[in-house]
């Protein structure tokens, strides 16, 4: 099988980055489903078939240079919470991706040749246009 040209390759790429920016609010971690037992000998839970309170929900990530960090979830934060993380398993799987297809650009660009400038979000910056007054300038 051929390897794909430079042009499909960049094709390729600019799909991704169409695709990367669709994936809306993301985050990392996860969430984890507790129950405990509050430790009243009295109290439903201290039986041996009872789960214990609950359910918590706890949302956890690992923080750069601090450690695990974590959050416990209101009932109605749930879904929203799960969503975002199912959100930055897709970004992350695309920037794998797009990595990937940009290393083939790499390869396939022939040596001195210019790569493209970045597209920008604005389009082209534009100048200064006239003035719709005159100057107050004499002249």
């Amino acid at each position: 099988m051929a390897e794909p040209s430079l042009n499909d390759l960049q094709e390729q790429r600019a799909r991704l980055y169409v695709r990367l920016a669709e994936v809306g609010d993301f985050r990392r971690g996860s969430v984890s489903e507790n129950y405990r037992r509050c430790g009243k000998p009295n109290c439903a839970c201290a039986r041996a078939e009872h789960p214990g309170h609950g359910p918590r929900y706890l949302w956890t990530r690992t923080v750069a240079g601090r450690g695990s960090r974590g959050r416990q979830l209101k009932p109605a934060e749930v879904d929203k919470v799960r969503a975002e993380l199912a959100n930055y398993h897709r970004f992350a799987e695309l920037t794998d991706q797009l990595v990937e297809v940009n290393e083939a650009i790499c390869e396939a660009r022939p040596p001195g040749a210019a790569a493209p400038a970045p597209a920008t979000a604005g389009g082209e910056k534009g100048g200064s246009t006239s003035r719709s007054r005159p100057s107050s300038r004499p002249r």
